[in-house]
């Protein structure tokens, strides 16, 4: 039972991407005692390496890095799946008496694994494509009216044309026979027997599009394409799901004759600083973040970091 555990410390590092959230988590394991847990949805893929930003053995400096190359390609990623992998991971780590250190750029995740996934059901195919007949059979903005009938709380939510997520509220609603927000809370089960340490960095916006643009460029030094025309001669499907994130879709794209290197290298660029807005748009709701000032390879930040978690007993 939970109440006779010993709270033991959890270090979750958030941030946007490329903003040293993997040399930090290295760092930190070195000085104190702690394993590296991935907290990216992207990382999670097999053969996946170069343009999810999967640090190299070299970069790990023999730390053991958990939750990296877990689902082939044609697996889906989910927050539960996560979720399970993780609290897996956690409970071999408290056996050994490690530390663990979530390096977290998918903030969904990191949100599931500590608060808990509200129990709701499995997609109903039939329910959604009725659904999106209905928006095509009527004018604009019917399915969040739908919505506002059925969970005034959550249409207030979600914005009229954002139909993936009306189609998934109403979804729900109709599944379950209760407003969508009622659903989402109830039933979460929060991470229990560990004491949750955020820490948060924030570097300053021109730098980190700087940081981001030299990291895309290296990358595809890096033989990003030949990574991806491998994948593709292996027999993967063009459907399967992580030929949709940022940089294979467009390496594809050159592949296939459509469009220049350049131009892909242009389009990454501009669709990773949007993400890391995302990012961080999404981690500064997080509750309870320590915020520091610059990127986590950075040695005077680690060691802010390092002084501000002595003081809060680690170390």
């Amino acid at each position: 039972m939970t109440e006779n555990k010993v709270l033991l410390p959890l270090v979750a590092i958030v941030g946007p991407t490329a903003s040293g959230k993997s040399a930090l988590g290295v760092k930190l394991a070195e000085r104190l005692g702690g394993e590296v847990v991935a907290c990216d949805s992207t990382q999670l893929y097999r053969g996946f390496d170069i343009g999810t930003g999967k640090p190299t053995p070299s970069e790990r400096s023999g730390i053991p890095h958990h939750l990296l190359d877990v689902l082939s390609p044609q697996e889906e990623a989910t927050a539960g799946g996560y979720r399970q992998l993780a609290l897996s991971v956690l409970d071999g780590l408290r056996q050994r008496k490690r530390l663990p250190i979530f390096t977290a750029g998918t903030g969904l995740y990191l949100r599931a694994l500590l608060e808990g996934l509200a129990d709701v059901p499995q997609r109903s195919e039939e329910l959604r494509e009725r659904l999106r007949a209905s928006i095509e059979e009527h004018p604009p903005g019917h399915l969040h009216r739908v919505l506002k009938r059925l969970d005034p709380e959550a249409a207030r939510k979600i914005a009229p044309a954002d139909e993936q997520k009306l189609i998934r509220a109403v979804e729900v609603c109709v599944l379950t026979r209760k407003p969508v927000s009622e659903v989402l809370r109830a039933g979460r089960k929060p991470l229990e027997a560990w004491h949750v340490l955020k820490v948060g960095l924030m570097p300053p916006r021109e730098k980190l599009n700087e940081r981001i643009h030299s990291r895309i460029d290296i990358m595809l030094e890096q033989r990003w394409m030949r990574e991806v025309q491998e994948l593709l001669d292996s027999g993967l499907t063009e459907d399967s799901k992580p030929f949709d994130f940022i940089g294979y879709r467009e390496l594809r794209a050159v592949l296939r004759g459509e469009i220049t290197l350049e131009a892909a290298r242009e389009a990454i660029q501009q669709a990773t600083r949007r993400y890391a807005k995302r990012q961080l748009t999404w981690f500064q709701r997080e509750h309870g973040v320590r915020w520091f000032s610059g990127f986590g390879d950075d040695t005077a930040v680690q060691a802010g970091i390092l002084e501000w978690l002595h003081a809060q007993g680690l170390g």
